[in-house]
């Protein structure tokens, strides 16, 4: 592609169009970026081009962050516990709340001249924050919760499964998507009809009949054929009614049976979600997978 000759071409790894890096001729030198509109080809430049030459052309203040994951209590539950030491923070530190499908973020962030000593700054406050939320916390770092399953079956050297239902592959999904997951994750079966539940899952037709796919019953059933298998240390499954319609009196749309286990135990937790069938979908997968963490960690 043709550009100006008094810019300098920015290398686009995503695509033909380049991005462009212009300097203004007089006293401020004022940096102009043009960049391709393609969301993908402009994200990669910001970050391997733009990024770095901002950082090259202007002293800029260092902000770090660190941030806790927390599950198992809600943001304003959190918020109440913390209100003491959030008073206590300094002007230059800040402290956000970033709720996501059952999870709470908790980020600090801090304003300084050098990285390295804004970094040391930080570290007694960030201790101090995971301590008031110890019960919640289940990482240190920012990260999903598929990558804190698979960093736990990793270091146990065991695997899981999936047996999804409402939620379509959804979980393993998300799980498939972390490098290096086909050291722990064995594979799923979608039987997302009675049909599959019954062939594949062995989940007994009387079960089906008595009970309904969206059961407790049913989802044990799940996990315990999963586990077999798939040839797996642990498995989880789901089985709702993500909406907009096919709920009833006794089953409303929402509800969503979760289990989990291995192949001496298996629990089963019961969900009553609100939203739109996609939201539905994405709370039901992140909820499966905490409550797979909370059944690893108490059943080892």
């Amino acid at each position: 592609a043709e550009v100006p000759d008094v810019c300098t071409v920015l290398h686009n790894q995503r695509g033909s169009a380049p991005g462009m890096w212009f300097i203004t001729n007089d006293e401020k030198k004022t940096v102009v970026i043009s960049l391709p509109g393609v969301p993908h080809e402009m994200k990669g430049l910001i970050t391997d081009e733009v990024i770095p030459r901002l950082q090259q052309h202007y002293s800029l203040p260092a902000i770090v962050h660190r941030t806790a994951s927390t599950a198992g209590a809600g943001e304003s539950m959190i918020a109440e516990q913390l209100v003491d030491f959030e008073n206590a923070l300094p002007a230059s530190i800040k402290l956000a709340y970033l709720p996501s499908f059952g999870m709470v973020k908790l980020r600090l962030t801090l304003h300084g001249e050098e990285r390295e000593r804004a970094e040391k700054e930080l570290v007694p406050y960030f201790e101090s924050l995971k301590e008031k939320v110890a019960e919640w916390i289940i990482s240190d770092i920012d990260e999903p919760i598929e990558q804190i399953i698979g960093k736990i079956l990793t270091e146990r050297k065991q695997t899981m499964a999936t047996a999804e239902s409402c939620t379509g592959g959804k979980i393993a999904t998300l799980l498939t998507a972390i490098p290096g997951s086909s050291a722990y994750f064995n594979g799923s079966v979608i039987a997302y009809s009675n049909k599959i539940k019954e062939t594949v899952l062995n989940v007994s037709p009387d079960i089906l009949q008595q009970h309904g796919a969206v059961s407790q019953q049913t989802v044990i059933e799940m996990v315990k054929s999963s586990i077999a298998a798939c040839k797996s240390t642990y498995a989880i499954a789901t089985s709702g009614i993500m909406g907009p319609g096919g709920g009833s009196e006794q089953k409303p749309v929402g509800t969503v049976w979760l289990a989990a286990g291995n192949a001496e135990k298996i629990e089963t937790h019961c969900l009553h979600l609100r939203f739109d069938r996609a939201r539905n979908i994405d709370l039901a997968a992140t909820q499966a997978l905490l409550f797979l963490r909370r059944f690893i960690l108490a059943n080892t």
